[in-house]
């Protein structure tokens, strides 16, 4: 192709072009896009030759087969690909001080409760704010993207892959797949946001079907610890325990079901904790373990709130942040469509349609005789 060419695909003159390339005029941002864009590209690779940024796998994650693991790494690279574009523009997402794992705690269990009631300080830090059990999952990840800057996607992923976690001098970022199961969803939420807080995922860590209190990694228990303190904070739990427990301090079906209701988690986990702050027996626990979500939410009656969260979980959704970014780029002029259009997984043109929609033809008015203000009525 002639530079001349090239210069018209691109949308520059040539002789924009040719001073750029001899170092007259300087390349716009929309320029290298548009250039990097022709090319099949990055912009990144344009300025540095340097290949996109490639996930490596926590040693100890397990995902199995090779066309697995790069199932694995495409999904993690539709995110990394928009980071890197903001960073080039030099709008790269916030990221405000988070909590520390206190070097005095050796023990990974408090280690994960200690980081738990610090995260639950930030969440509820704001006057008249709500315990973190009184968050829908969606108030919840905003108040994560707010509080620690961690990007939260709901978005499609492998098979047998419950969540991804990944961090970076640039980002936070965790993904966690659309499920029926919306008890799940919460918990593997905030079992990654403790990865993202202790430091655990310079690595790309990757979550298959978690199983509280049967992983063997330290991390893992410290992360599940955390999820656990997080969604059910000791004192709440033992408050709210006290509100429902009749005066020999047992719970009734009505009363257990409320607790789960109110602390938006499974039965199951309710069980756990409870029978992990010894307020209830065994023979309780074992009964309240066959119990299922949606049994007690409609003990509770509370079946629209089960449905509500059902639909939400089901959905996927992108993280905010990076959306309303890269389209402030696309708008002021500093990069295409391109990389709002990967990130969503939606064709460019397409893409393009739907943000700046053709105005339709007029139609033509059958006579000459309807004046201007008359109603003019279509099938």
């Amino acid at each position: 192709m002639s530079q001349a060419a090239f210069a018209e695909k691109v949308g520059l003159t040539p002789d924009k072009l040719s001073k750029s390339l001899s170092g007259v005029r300087r390349f716009t941002s929309l320029d290298l896009a548009l250039i990097a864009e022709s090319g099949g590209r990055t912009v990144d690779w344009l300025l540095t030759g340097r290949a996109p940024l490639r996930p490596s796998f926590a040693a100890r994650t397990t995902v199995g087969s090779t066309p697995r693991r790069d199932r694995v790494s495409d999904v993690a690279d539709r995110f990394t690909a928009a980071y890197e574009v903001l960073e080039l523009l030099g709008r790269p997402p916030r990221l405000p001080p988070m909590p520390y794992v206190r070097s005095d705690l050796r023990r990974y269990v408090d280690q994960g409760k200690r980081l738990a009631e610090d995260a639950v300080g930030v969440l509820t830090a704001v006057d008249d704010s709500p315990t973190v059990a009184d968050l829908e999952t969606d108030v919840l990840i905003t108040a994560c993207t707010q509080k620690f800057g961690v990007d939260v996607a709901v978005t499609r992923l492998p098979d047998g892959v419950d969540g991804l976690t990944w961090q970076t001098d640039a980002f936070r970022l965790i993904l966690v797949g659309p499920t029926e199961t919306w008890t799940r969803q919460r918990f593997t939420l905030a079992h990654e946001l403790g990865h993202i807080l202790a430091r655990d995922a310079q690595e790309l860590v990757v979550e298959s079907h978690l199983a509280p209190g049967r992983q063997k990694d330290l991390t893992e228990v410290r992360a599940n610890v955390f999820a656990a303190s997080l969604l059910m904070p000791a004192p709440e739990v033992r408050d709210r325990f006290r509100q429902v427990a009749d005066r020999h301090g047992r719970l009734t079906d009505d009363a257990f079901s409320a607790l789960v209701v109110g602390f938006k988690v499974s039965p199951s986990a309710l069980t756990a904790r409870l029978s992990q702050l010894r307020l209830i027996d065994t023979k309780s626990a074992l009964r309240y373990r066959g119990f299922t979500t949606e049994i007690c939410h409609l003990l509770a009656g509370f079946t629209d709130a089960f449905q509500r969260q059902l639909a939400w979980a089901a959905a996927e959704r992108f993280p905010v942040r990076l959306v309303a970014a890269l389209y402030k780029c696309y708008a002021e002029g500093e990069t295409t469509l391109r990389p709002l259009a990967a990130l969503l997984g939606m064709d460019v043109d397409q893409l393009h349609d739907l943000l700046d929609p053709a105005e339709p033809d007029a139609p033509e008015l059958a006579g000459s005789d309807v004046e201007e203000g008359d109603l003019i009525f279509q099938p």
